[in-house]
C-alpha cells in the first residue's frame, strides 16, 4: 500500500499536446535532458517524459495533437483536487465548461479537464495512489504553474470553489497589473495575472526549473525555438524567459533567486 497521500491543489502532472510528437521529444531531449519513453498499456502506447533514468522523475506526458483541436500545440497542466466528478460539476455551476467529461484512467486515477470562465483550459486528477510529496523541484523539473487571462478576478473566484484554493494579492510596480498567488493549505501552488500577450488567449503557463535561463534560451532558439519573452530579472524572484518550441506549445524557464525558493 502506497504511503503517498494525495494533495489537493498541488499542480501534479504536465502534458504536452502537440502536432509533431517525434519533432517535439528531440527539442525537449536536447534541450532539457528529457526522455521519453513508450509505455504499450492494452493495446494503447503513452509516451511518458522523465527528467532522469528512474520512475519517481516522471513528469507528465506528450500525447498527440486532435485533429479537431482547435486550442492547438500546448502544455496542459493537471492540478490534484479531492473529488474530480465534484469539482467538475462545480465547476460547471459557476461558468466553467466541461472540455473532457470525468473518467477513469487505468490503475492511475481519475481526471477531466475544463475551461474556465476566461478560457483557459486546466485539467484535474486524482491519483489513485497518491501525489508526491512537496520537495524543491530539482533542475528540469516543474516548479510553478501561472494564469494569464483577461479577468483575474473572476478567475479567481472560479478556482476558490473549483480547486479550494486562496490567494493573496501583490501589487505590482506602478502601472503594472497586481499578482496573485493561489495557495492551498497555506502552500503557494501557483499565479493568476492580467498580463495576457497580445493575441493570445487565456492559458496556464508551466514553469520549468533550469540553471542558467539565458543559455538554455539561446539553445532554445537554436533547436528552433521562438523566444517569446527575452530573459530578463524580476527582483527576488528570479531570471525568467517564455519560450514557443518548433511545434507551438509555450514554456517558461526560470532561475529562482534564493529568496524565492524560501
Amino acid at each position: 500500500m502506497s504511503a503517498r497521500k494525495n494533495i489537493p491543489g498541488k499542480f501534479v502532472w504536465f502534458q504536452l499536446r502537440t502536432a509533431d510528437a517525434p519533432r517535439a521529444k528531440t527539442f525537449y531531449a536536447e534541450l532539457l535532458a528529457w526522455k521519453a519513453v513508450e509505455f504499450p498499456v492494452e493495446g494503447v502506447t503513452f509516451s511518458m517524459i522523465f527528467a532522469g533514468d528512474t520512475p519517481d522523475t516522471m513528469l507528465g506526458d506528450c500525447a498527440p495533437l486532435a485533429k479537431d483541436d482547435a486550442r492547438g500545440s500546448r502544455w496542459v497542466a493537471s492540478v490534484s483536487v479531492d473529488d474530480v466528478d465534484a469539482a467538475v460539476s462545480t465547476a460547471r455551476a459557476h461558468g466553467g465548461a466541461v472540455l473532457e467529461a470525468p473518467h477513469d484512467l487505468l490503475h492511475v486515477g481519475r481526471a477531466a479537464r475544463i475551461g474556465d470562465p476566461t478560457g483557459a483550459e486546466l485539467a484535474l486528477f486524482k491519483s489513485a495512489t497518491g501525489d508526491k510529496p512537496d520537495e524543491d523541484a530539482p533542475l528540469g523539473y516543474f516548479f510553478w504553474n501561472e494564469l494569464h487571462t483577461t479577468d483575474p478576478a473572476t478567475a479567481l473566484a472560479f478556482y476558490e470553489k473549483t480547486v479550494g484554493f486562496s490567494h493573496e494579492t501583490m501589487p505590482g510596480p506602478a502601472g503594472a497589473d497586481a499578482y496573485h498567488v493561489v495557495s492551498r493549505g497555506g502552500v503557494g501552488r501557483g499565479g493568476i495575472t492580467g498580463h495576457l500577450p497580445r493575441g493570445a488567449s487565456p492559458h496556464w503557463l508551466p514553469y520549468v526549473r533550469v540553471d542558467d535561463v539565458d543559455a538554455t534560451a539561446s539553445r532554445a532558439e537554436r533547436l528552433g525555438a521562438t523566444i517569446v519573452v527575452r530573459p530578463e530579472d524580476i527582483p527576488g524572484i528570479g531570471r525568467f524567459t517564455v519560450i514557443r518550441d518548433p511545434v507551438g506549445a509555450v514554456l517558461a524557464l526560470m532561475k529562482p533567486s534564493s529568496r524565492a525558493k524560501k
